[in-house]
């Protein structure tokens, strides 16, 4: 119970902090942008004051000018009292009547013309300076106003000598803002705002806004404020949300604010885009490469949002982007939120809230425990005492019934149980005496029916072992009696008779023997019919003897027939020395004259294996059987096709042995079944050999097995028994 209360309270302090981190993250991103959005409109108020500024500057000045148009001497008197040039050619401030602090300064190139039209313009310039640029100091440093022609006037009370100090070369064209204000390049005639650089006199970083002014479609001036940043990028960097920083850049990529960017030390501002792919300007500016890369990641994701939207999300950071676009220079102001500052808060109200839930848990427990303690605890170890006495035999139990509770029922319960265990168990030795009465006698039966069924094997084995040696003995027998009777014929065929007569003729003139032989007729044919008798008889007896000596080897194979049958008659041993591969020999010698008549070729792959220690008749019994049905199951091939293979192979420590024939096969649904006592497919069989083989190669730790791939295709019985080498079991 306390682990399910466990699981709640866990399972309720994740939802919990799953629901305060979607609110306090909608509420933090919400707050986020309205901070970015407000921030925005207060920083952009310095460029719309210059702005506003130079609109109000660009009027007045127009119209000054189309006043001193008509006061052509006593502009040209002004000017010569306020200005004068120089050995070097340029015109300047006067010095001895010019106040830097208070007044508007000028700087003319050599090359510049001073005409009526020059000095008109100039003037007007110098006169809206004068009204204006004082009141202008209090928010920008400085205002000033260039010419297409070069020259510039301007107001800069910091540094007040700044007409003098400027060499003679001076070149308002080199400053950024000079060419924004040309026509071609700001055709639309709008103001332009440079990128931020370091005012090398103040040592301060600023940027310039310009504006251009235009008199009858011609381009006369520019207008133009220093803007100073040093307030602004350090409101930036410290003026931020807990947990998040801000930073500011340019549409081109310039970095104008962050909190790592150190610009103390260097002339040029960092670009986010030239300067990724330099580490050393990074490490240098920024402290690690990896901050220019987040840069990067951050400026991409602000250049690529859709329009209007305010709140992006840096997944790869983990970081959520709420960013505004400043009005005047177009600047992007970006503040940066860590999701770990969104989801801390609620990460820490999680904790409490599982804090308190163990504290519930552990107070629960403690009240739990006291409870079960006293209710539940201590009756169950009567009813543990109770149950280890009913499993000892005593079913005497003394438990409390007098409670009214669950407990109390199950005391009864128990109790009831007790008595008709004992009942029972009276029963139960009753009737298992009874049992192993009928157990014993029905154990007896068995072993006699067993020792039946092992003696019918025997027979059944030894049955088949001799009617395969009758076979081989009548077969040798068949050739004995041909020998026999083609010596018997041989023998009648000889001509011994006339050996009687030429003894009669010799004998009638023996007295004028020579006589007879060299002058009587019958006499001169004796000699060579001699020579030809007994060539003849010397045939007769070479031919006889060939044939008694044929007699004589199918007499010696009658007789070693006759020796391996009585070898195996004997009482087998249950394990002795056996040559399997002399075994599987005998085994085919026995069924040789089957073999012959069935016309099977046999084919044998027999492995030399050391003697090993097994039964030598019940192997023998199983390999004749085996052998006799794999002849009887090529009946339907054709003679020439019928193939009996024997394997003899080790596999691990057991040796297989395997009878392929090429026969019917066996059906699937007979695989099963072909080792059951009385199963057979052939009319004359009677259904033991392959059971009493199969229980055979049981005795001896072994198996048999079948496989077939169907009728038709042949069929493989495999014999496989223990290794036990003769060296090993001695």
């Amino acid at each position: 119970m306390g682990a399910r209360i466990g699981v709640i309270i866990a399972l309720s302090t994740l939802f919990s902090y799953l629901h305060m981190r979607h609110a306090l993250r909608t509420e933090a991103l919400e707050q986020l942008q309205q901070q970015v959005s407000e921030r925005g409109e207060r920083e952009q108020t310095i460029f719309l004051l210059a702005e506003d500024n130079h609109a109000l500057f660009k009027k007045r000045v127009t119209e000054r000018i189309r006043e001193l148009q008509q006061q052509d001497e006593e502009v040209k008197a002004r000017f010569d009292e306020l200005f004068v040039r120089l050995p070097d050619g340029t015109v300047r401030s006067r010095p001895e009547i010019t106040d830097g602090t208070r007044m508007v300064q000028g700087f003319i190139p050599p090359h510049v013309v001073l005409d009526t039209g020059f000095r008109t313009r100039f003037m007007a310039v110098y006169d809206v300076l004068s009204w204006y640029a004082p009141a202008y100091h209090v928010r920008f440093s400085t205002t000033y106003v260039t010419f297409p022609e070069g020259a510039i006037a301007g107001f800069w009370p910091k540094l007040p000598t700044w007409t003098q100090d400027l060499p003679a070369d001076f070149s308002v064209a080199s400053y950024e803002d000079f060419p924004l204000s040309l026509p071609e390049n700001n055709p639309q005639r709008r103001t332009a705002w440079t990128g931020i650089f370091k005012e090398v006199v103040a040592n301060m970083w600023v940027t310039s806004v310009t504006t251009p002014v235009d008199l009858d479609g011609r381009h006369i001036a520019s207008v133009g404020h220093d803007v100073l940043l040093d307030e602004l990028m350090t409101r930036t960097i410290n003026d931020h949300l807990p947990g998040a920083y801000n930073l500011l850049f340019r549409d081109d990529g310039q970095l104008i604010a962050h909190p790592e960017l150190k610009l103390e030390d260097t002339p040029s501002a960092y670009n986010i885009l030239s300067n990724t792919g330099q580490p050393e300007v990074a490490a240098r500016l920024l402290g690690s490469v990896g901050k220019a890369a987040h840069l990067r990641a951050i400026f991409e994701q602000v250049k690529g949002r859709q329009p209007g939207e305010t709140l992006l999300e840096l997944p790869e950071y983990g970081e959520y982007v709420a960013v505004t676009q400043l009005r005047g220079p177009g600047w992007y102001l970006a503040t940066v939120l860590p999701g770990r500052v969104v989801s801390q808060p609620a990460l820490l109200a999680a904790r409490y809230v599982l804090l308190l839930g163990i504290l519930s848990l552990l107070l629960e427990l403690i009240i739990m425990y006291q409870v079960l303690r006293q209710q539940i605890t201590r009756p169950l170890h009567d009813f543990i005492q109770a149950t280890d006495k009913v499993a000892a035999g005593d079913f005497e139990v003394a438990l409390d019934t007098a409670r009214r509770d669950e407990l109390g029922q199950l005391a009864q319960a128990f109790r009831l149980m007790a008595d008709e265990v004992k009942r029972r168990e009276v029963a139960l030795r009753q009737a298992n005496e009874g049992l192993e009465l009928r157990v014993e006698e029905r154990t007896r039966e068995l072993k006699d029916v067993h020792l039946q069924l092992v003696q019918t094997a025997r027979r059944a084995g030894m049955a088949e072992i001799a009617t395969n040696v009758l076979h081989n003995v009548g077969n040798v027998l068949n050739s004995v009696y041909t020998s026999s009777q083609m010596a018997k014929e041989r023998v009648s065929g000889m001509r011994l008779e006339h050996v009687g007569r030429v003894a009669q003729l010799i004998q009638e003139h023996q007295e004028d023997l020579s006589t007879f032989l060299s002058q009587d007729v019958r006499g001169r044919h004796l000699m060579p019919f001699l020579d030809k008798l007994g060539q003849s008889l010397v045939e007769d007896r070479q031919e006889i003897v060939s044939l008694l000596d044929d007699v004589g080897r199918y007499t010696e194979h009658i007789g070693d027939i006759v020796k391996v049958q009585q070898n195996y008659a004997r009482i087998p041993r249950v394990h002795e020395q056996v040559s399997l591969p002399a075994l599987l020999e005998d085994a085919l010698r026995i069924n040789f004259a089957g073999l012959v008549r069935h016309q099977v070729k046999v084919q044998r792959d027999i492995a030399s294996i050391p003697l090993v220690m097994t039964d030598k008749h019940k192997t023998l019994m199983i390999l004749v059987n085996l052998i006799s049905n794999a002849k009887y199951a090529m009946d339907s091939v054709a003679p020439e096709e019928r193939l009996l293979t024997v394997k003899l192979e080790q596999v691990a420590a057991r040796v297989r042995i395997s009878i392929h024939d090429n026969g019917m096969g066996i059906a699937p649904e007979m695989l099963t079944r072909i080792f059951q006592y009385g199963f057979t497919t052939r009319d004359e069989g009677h259904g033991f050999g392959l059971h009493s083989s199969a229980i055979a190669a049981q005795e001896m730790d072994g198996s048999l097995s079948v496989h077939s791939d169907g009728p038709g295709h042949g069929a493989t019985f495999a014999l496989e028994l223990p290794y036990v080498p003769v060296a090993l079991s001695a």
